[in-house]
């Protein structure tokens, strides 16, 4: 059962790689010019989730579960991982399928994020971080046990919350002239898959899917969870390093599927090419991804652990994450990126 890991990894690599779908450039989007389009579809990717993992939940084929909320841990990692995916140039899932493409420096970022995970859950920064993500302050888990009501109220409103969103960019785009395009290379299911460009809410509809797929793919083998990056990046090392074959679980093939799917695309669509980086961007790639390490881990997870799948069950943990580290992507992106733009760039960028 296990290679269900392997194939939803390979699913959301084709499909996140194809879509060009960048979290951080999504949460960075909001900071530039207040551009919502892309966070929008990362909302609809929430909302697509939270519908089906109830639903499945209400038929009695999985069973979700929340932990209380680690304060702390979850605020400063939160922060510390939306500043470091601007330095390293991606978030966790962006790196994965960025390294399928050949770029050098997401290989770097990759390692470092992937071994300072080992180091904070099982090397010699485990046992502080057990201590901060032990300290819990809310006997709830999630919303709406706190408010006593039923989580479809919750699914309803932020459904609707984003489809509004969504209306609004799609009259928006409506009423734009219709770029300029090259005649197909291709032709039938080939051109859709590897040569016209994917929309990014169909991109996102397809990525909810999958992240709802993945909670009884996942159940099935042990693993009480949907998708997941932190937590099988660490094992992966940690089992290179020990041996340890009981750490290669489901979300360790979820990875490396990730891996071969986003491969696969890139070739396909002719957009793999090793590229090496330069000197600031191999440094910057270190640091940030050894504080998306750091940082995923106090936090309990990444963009998509957090951000993406806690948020879907409405618990207090992935919606705190989600508001830090955009705040820390903000953060990173005033100081590397805002403030480096002439007064003149900076306005041209906020009215396209």
């Amino acid at each position: 059962m296990l290679i269900t890991g392997l194939l939803v990894g390979a699913a959301l690599g084709f499909v996140m790689q194809r879509g060009r779908f960048c979290v951080t450039g999504a949460f960075r989007d909001v900071w530039i010019g207040g551009k919502t389009r892309w966070i929008t579809a990362f909302g609809i990717v929430i909302a697509v989730q939270a519908i089906g993992i109830f639903a499945l939940q209400q038929l009695g084929f999985i069973e979700l579960e929340a932990k209380p909320l680690p304060v702390v841990a979850t605020v400063v990692g939160a922060f510390v991982f939306g500043y470091a995916i601007v330095l390293a140039g991606g978030c966790a899932t962006g790196t994965f399928y960025r390294s399928a493409e050949g770029l050098v420096g997401s290989w770097i970022a990759l390692i470092f994020y992937a071994g300072f995970s080992a180091v904070m859950k099982y090397g010699v920064f485990g046992e502080l971080t057990a201590t901060l993500r032990s300290s819990t302050v809310l006997p709830v888990t999630t919303i709406h046990e706190s408010l006593g009501i039923s989580p479809w109220w919750l699914v309803a409103l932020l459904s609707f919350g984003v489809l509004a969103l969504v209306v609004h960019h799609l009259r928006a785009d409506a009423s734009r002239a219709p770029l300029a395009t090259l005649p197909p290379r291709r032709t039938g299911i080939a051109h859709l898959l590897f040569e016209r460009p994917w929309h990014a809410f169909a991109t996102a509809v397809v990525i909810g899917v999958i992240a709802t797929v993945a909670w009884p793919a996942s159940i099935a083998t042990g693993r009480s969870s949907g998708l997941g990056i932190t937590t099988p990046s660490a094992n992966l090392v940690t089992f290179l390093v020990t041996g340890d074959t009981e750490l290669v679980d489901w979300g360790v093939f979820l990875i490396l599927g990730i891996l071969v799917g986003a491969h696969v695309a890139a070739k396909a669509s002719g957009e793999f090419r090793v590229r090496v980086p330069d000197a600031t961007t191999v440094l910057r790639s270190v640091g940030g991804g050894a504080l998306m390490g750091i940082g995923a881990s106090l936090a309990g997870g990444c963009t998509i652990g957090n951000a993406m799948v806690n948020t879907a069950q409405f618990s207090y943990q992935g919606w705190v994450s989600f508001a830090f580290m955009v705040l820390g992507t903000g953060a990173a992106t005033h100081q590397f990126i805002l403030r480096r733009r002439t007064p003149a760039a900076t306005h041209e960028l906020v009215t396209v």
